[in-house]
């Protein structure tokens, strides 16, 4: 899409939607796990649908200019951007500084087939450090019909690097994040249902390492949430100040409307539905306000370092 017809589709959206979304939550949402749409008119009408108040924009490659575009048609919507490219090629860090000096609040999402412990990102944890942006992870180790598998492998070996990169600020997202919070988790499957058993990898690494934090994003992180609702209230409870509210989702509408949510790609438990409304709905019922509103909009801010 060329940058008028971009614009053209912006203005139109604009003025038919209203400036903020309606108030379906009990506090203002921000969606930190938001990929950026090619038509200009679906970002908006997804928070609109999904009752979301803002978004971070996830972009790939030289986004600056769309990003920009984007928050002037539609002021306070999307705040914040991160910047990602493929870590595997030359230059990755380059073109990941030069985001960062155009304004990307962090790197990601970083979904490549390299394990998280390996020289590639190695490199990008060192340059956040330095950047001081936080790092979006993409943990996987059983491939799936949306994904092949085998991104950012080695979740339990994180621990070493958490300690090596104490400066790092990292996120942590996807199937082999959210399915270690039980501790018999042995990659038998990439959506575990049943009880959780305590003890396991991604929560201790929540609890011992402070630059660690969860994104709670896509079918992983809404399973995580809705597998067993006796441990779901706790472990809210427990890592309440680590934890923030993303989407991750395919649909068009904020209803779960579109061809993207409705193809065999999509886990069949979320199919023809609205993954940020689905999350929301859990975490609203298997928590109190003040901790909703701390996952929902105050904890992401604090990471990125945003005041809205």
């Amino acid at each position: 899409m060329d940058r008028r017809a971009f614009l053209g589709g912006l203005a139109t959206v604009v003025a038919a939607s209203p400036t903020v979304a309606q108030p379906i939550w009990s506090s203002p949402v921000i969606d930190m796990h938001f990929h950026m749409r090619r038509a200009p008119e679906l970002n908006l009408a997804h928070l609109q649908g999904a009752g979301v108040t803002a978004a971070n924009l996830l972009t790939f490659g030289n986004a600056a200019g769309p990003v920009r575009d984007l928050q002037t048609a539609s002021p306070g919507r999307f705040p914040c951007w991160f910047g990602s490219t493929d870590i595997t090629k030359p230059g990755a860090e380059r073109l990941l500084t030069e985001a960062a000096k155009a304004g990307a609040k962090g790197f990601g999402e970083l979904k490549f087939p390299v394990a998280a412990d390996g020289p590639e990102m190695r490199r990008v944890y060192a340059l956040a450090a330095e950047l001081d942006v936080p790092v979006l992870i993409h943990f996987q180790e059983i491939g799936q019909a949306a994904a092949a598998g085998g991104y950012n492998t080695g979740i339990k070996r994180f621990a070493a690097i958490l300690k090596a990169f104490p400066k790092t600020k990292f996120i942590g997202h996807a199937d082999a994040f959210w399915a270690n919070i039980s501790a018999d988790y042995a990659e038998q499957e990439s959506y575990p249902a049943g009880p959780v058993k305590p003890g396991g990898i991604t929560d201790k690494l929540l609890a011992d390492y402070p630059n660690l934090y969860g994104d709670l994003a896509a079918n992983s992180g809404n399973n995580a949430l809705s597998r067993d609702p006796g441990f779901t209230g706790d472990f809210l409870k427990r890592h309440q100040d680590k934890l923030h509210f993303g989407s991750d989702c395919n649909c068009d509408d904020g209803m779960g409307g579109g061809a993207a949510q409705n193809s065999p790609a999509v886990a069949p438990r979320m199919r023809g539905k609205c993954v940020a409304r689905e999350t929301l709905t859990v975490l609203t019922a298997s928590t109190t306000p003040e901790i909703f509103r701390k996952v929902a909009w105050t904890n992401a801010q604090r990471v990125v370092g945003l005041s809205l």
